[in-house]
């Protein structure tokens, strides 16, 4: 009996359970938060307002108006140093993703994300600014 086809078979169905095992909320959320981090750092407003609920996205009305909101309020976001992903935590059944974020001049922010999952995916809901000691790492 050639057991060559079914090692392959073997092979290739532990591949994809692995490979779809690795998708998970916390790899997509960190993946869409980059994303957002990552349009920021290019100045891509239009594209990081797409990383937004659409809560948000009806909040601000423009792509514009958001990157104005993010560079005034949240300049550490617009321009960080360095972003270290934390705990991602449900709450009243949220998932909240804590990030520790260093500005340019080398402070730390605590910041905590709201995500939810809509029919497009994982979206960013808000972002909060927490106190140092009040998430876990």
């Amino acid at each position: 009996m050639n057991l060559r086809p079914h090692i392959l078979g073997l092979a290739l169905a532990l591949g994809l359970g692995v490979s779809a095992a690795a998708q998970t909320p916390q790899t997509d959320i960190r993946g869409v938060i980059q994303s957002q981090l990552d349009a920021f750092q290019a100045d891509d407003f239009a594209t990081a307002f797409t990383y937004a609920s659409p809560t948000i996205q009806q909040l601000f009305g423009s792509p514009e108006r958001f990157g104005q909101m993010v560079m005034n309020g949240y300049p550490m976001v617009w321009r960080p140093a360095n972003v270290e992903f934390s705990s991602l935590t449900e709450r009243g059944g949220r998932l909240y993703q804590s990030l520790l974020v260093t500005d340019r001049a080398g402070r730390l922010h605590l910041l905590e994300y709201e995500m939810i999952q809509t029919a497009d995916g994982w979206e960013i809901n808000g972002v909060q600014f927490k106190r140092p000691g009040s998430f876990g790492a």
